[in-house]
């Protein structure tokens, strides 16, 4: 939980201190979900489906996708880098998810997705398969 009298800040400084400890553990670069908002198990929910969300998706909430750009941009400039080796390609991107909280509460979870979690589908019909990304 963060402290709401701390705003934005608190939570730009949770996420990217949360990527520079996890550093090349999640096999970067990843997709970080943030789950804001909720109680402490749906800010967790938020998260995962947060890092889940295709590449090239952004919040609904014209802050939060501000937001999310803000954060990816402090991200790549940890010098993680892949595999945790350095550079500037830590994160393929920072999505967030929210949820409506009691003002008192700010609660905050991330969630990296490692790169080689893949998603595909494939459609079989008489025709033979047809396979998506």
């Amino acid at each position: 939980m963060a402290i709401p009298a701390e705003g934005i800040d608190a939570i730009k400084t949770f996420v990217v201190d949360c990527v520079l400890a996890a550093g090349g553990k999640t096999c970067p670069p990843t997709i970080v979900g943030v789950g804001l908002g909720g109680t402490s198990d749906l800010a967790i929910a938020l998260a995962k489906r947060a890092a889940t969300r295709a590449l090239g998706s952004h919040c609904a909430d014209a802050d939060g996708a501000a937001l999310e750009a803000q954060l990816s941009k402090a991200v790549n400039q940890l010098g993680v880098g892949p595999q945790g080796l350095g550079g500037d390609s830590t994160a393929f991107a920072v999505h967030i998810e929210l949820a409506a909280t009691h003002i008192t509460m700010n609660p905050i979870a991330v969630n990296m997705q490692c790169h080689s979690a893949r998603r595909a589908r494939a459609v079989f019909t008489q025709e033979g398969v047809s396979y998506g990304f």
